[in-house]
C-alpha cells in the first residue's frame, strides 16, 4: 500500500473545528462539515499529485465586516469553551443593539444593555475594529430559523426576558456552529 502523506492542517477540534487554510485567504472561511471534509479530500489528492495550487473552494461565508471580529475572538478563545460562550453572548447583545427593533431598547433600560455590553467588552478583551453591521455568525436556514429568533428579541416584554432570548439564541447558534461548521484560519503564502 502506497505511503499517502496526508495533510494534518487541525487547529483545535472542539469545542469549533479551527483548520489552517492551504490557500491565501486574508480572512477566515466558514463552511459546513460537510463541505470541509469534500475539501480536505481534494486537497490531499492534489497535494499527493503536486497540484496544490488548483483546488476549488466549495460554497463558505469569508467572514469580513463585524463577523470577522467575532470569530477573531472566538479564536483567541478556542481552548476555553465557557469563554467563548460568553463571546458569543456578547456579540448577541451588540447585535441586538445594532439590528433589532424592541420597545425595551427605547427606554432607559438601554443603558443596562450598554453597561452589560462595556463590561463584558472589557472582561473579555474583544473589540470590532470594522464595521458593524452584522456580529453574528452566518447559519444556514435548514440549521436555524433567524426570523423566529429575530420575532422572540422583538416581542420580549422584559429586559429580564430580552437577556433570556438572547443568551438561550445564542447558545443555540453556539452549539450549531460547534456542530455543523468548520472554520479555515486566515493564511498569508510568502
Amino acid at each position: 500500500m502506497p505511503n499517502k502523506k496526508i495533510l494534518d492542517n487541525l487547529i483545535v477540534k472542539q469545542p469549533f473545528e479551527f483548520r489552517r487554510s492551504g490557500w491565501q485567504s486574508s480572512f477566515f472561511i466558514e463552511m459546513t462539515k460537510k463541505q470541509s471534509e469534500s475539501l480536505e479530500q481534494q486537497h490531499n489528492l492534489l497535494r499527493e499529485q503536486g497540484r496544490e495550487a488548483s483546488i476549488q473552494l466549495p460554497p463558505h461565508h469569508s467572514l469580513q465586516g463585524g463577523v470577522a471580529g467575532t470569530i477573531g475572538a472566538l479564536f483567541a478563545y478556542r481552548n476555553d469553551e465557557a469563554k467563548m460562550r460568553d463571546v458569543y453572548y456578547l456579540a448577541g447583545l451588540v447585535d441586538c443593539l445594532i439590528n433589532q427593533v424592541n420597545p425595551i431598547l427605547r427606554t432607559a433600560m438601554l443603558r443596562d444593555v450598554f453597561n452589560k455590553v462595556h463590561d463584558l467588552k472589557n472582561r473579555l478583551r474583544v473589540s470590532w475594529s470594522s464595521t458593524l453591521d452584522h456580529v453574528l455568525l452566518p447559519i444556514d436556514t435548514v440549521f436555524f430559523n433567524e426570523m423566529e429568533y429575530r420575532r422572540n428579541l422583538a416581542t420580549a416584554d422584559t429586559l429580564k426576558a430580552l437577556y433570556k432570548t438572547i443568551e438561550d439564541g445564542t447558545q443555540e447558534m453556539f452549539d450549531i456552529l460547534s456542530s455543523e461548521y468548520v472554520f479555515y484560519c486566515p493564511h498569508r503564502q510568502t
